[in-house]
């Protein structure tokens, strides 16, 4: 029952207290490291925008656990284009984290985190010569032992980059997305936006056994039958539903196992509704609060890598899909606290 002596001690812990002064030792341990002076804090909205406020470590991984970089190309749409300038829009973004309240981490305070910039490309016109930039570029990330967290772009960025990650043996992959992405050549090109995983897993650097892909639908489901054919276990859109996500946790985290995985989040794989800004956008998709959900659920599975992509700023004129693919890619930092990759 609220007394006078409640009100007392409330006053006396709290009334003089500055926003740092915590007593919980849990949060206090945050507190501590981004509070300075008792009651100061970085303005989100001053200095150079950054990947979530990280340090700038301009094209050097070195010293690095986690190092996020930028790939702005989109050579290899094939509807609208834009999300080149997905990196920059996620950059701007200046309310994500610090702390993770549902993984009880502050990442970027609590490892070697830096933005890295952006994979620098010799030709903006060469889509083969770009996404060799792309593997170039992590595996310099890889050989100085950071753990590459990237930003695009279109989605045939992460079959450039998962030549590097699964090079020495295939990796696993949670895929959340609304395509599944592994369609055939079109019109005599094989490496375009919907067909990265078809050509990782024929690399040999994708395990297709180990490979979930969470939020499929639309109108193209006719041309992704090398999923099915390979092995990969895949998730319709229209399977996701609040009650289902324990379920869909557990068939993830049965497919990835033990071994390296990678992290694919395509913004479409939200609902317009929440991420009208992209280039192949389908109703009927996840909303932020499912897709939170399913990617808090990998806490502890060895992720050696990941993305977002596809967010082309220019359809969007509210902000909310660069918003949300920082928070995803927020999301997939935090894991990266717990995987069994991590170094250091």
């Amino acid at each position: 029952m609220w007394s006078e002596d409640k009100l007392k001690a409330l006053r006396a812990q709290f009334a003089e207290g500055a926003g740092g002064d915590i007593a919980d030792p849990d949060f206090a341990r945050i507190a501590k490291l981004i509070f300075k002076d008792g009651d100061r804090r970085r303005a989100p909205y001053a200095g150079l925008p950054t990947f979530l406020d990280a340090p700038v470590q301009d094209g050097d991984p070195s010293g690095l656990q986690v190092a996020i970089y930028g790939m702005p190309m989109d050579l290899a749409v094939t509807n609208r284009n834009g999300a080149r300038f997905g990196p920059r829009a996620l950059r701007a973004i200046e309310r994500v984290g610090p702390y993770n309240d549902a993984l009880g981490t502050a990442p970027v305070h609590e490892m070697a985190v830096a933005d890295i910039g952006d994979v620098p490309f010799r030709s903006r016109f060469d889509l083969h010569q770009s996404l060799d930039d792309i593997t170039a570029f992590v595996d310099r990330i890889l050989a100085a032992g950071a753990l590459p967290l990237g930003v695009g772009g279109d989605h045939s960025v992460s079959h450039a980059v998962l030549r590097a990650v699964g090079r020495d043996r295939p990796v696993g992959m949670i895929h959340i997305d609304a395509h599944c992405d592994t369609g055939g050549s079109y019109e005599g090109e094989k490496f375009h936006h919907g067909g990265p995983f078809r050509n990782a897993v024929l690399d040999g650097v994708l395990d297709p056994e180990r490979t979930i892909q969470i939020g499929i639908r639309g109108a193209s489901g006719y041309v992704w039958e090398f999923s099915y054919a390979s092995g990969m276990t895949v998730v319709h859109g229209r399977e996701v539903s609040e009650d289902r996500i324990p379920e869909i946790i557990a068939q993830a985290r049965a497919v990835a196992g033990d071994g390296p995985v990678y992290v694919s989040f395509d913004i479409d794989s939200l609902d317009p509704a929440y991420a009208p800004g992209t280039g192949t956008p389908e109703i009927g998709g996840l909303s932020t609060r499912e897709a939170l959900a399913i990617l808090r659920g990998l806490k502890g599975l060895n992720i050696v890598g990941g993305d977002v992509v596809e967010v082309a700023p220019a359809y969007d004129a509210t902000n909310n899909t660069a918003h949300a693919g920082a928070q995803m890619l927020f999301e997939i930092l935090s894991l990266m606290q717990f995987s069994p990759a991590l170094k250091g």
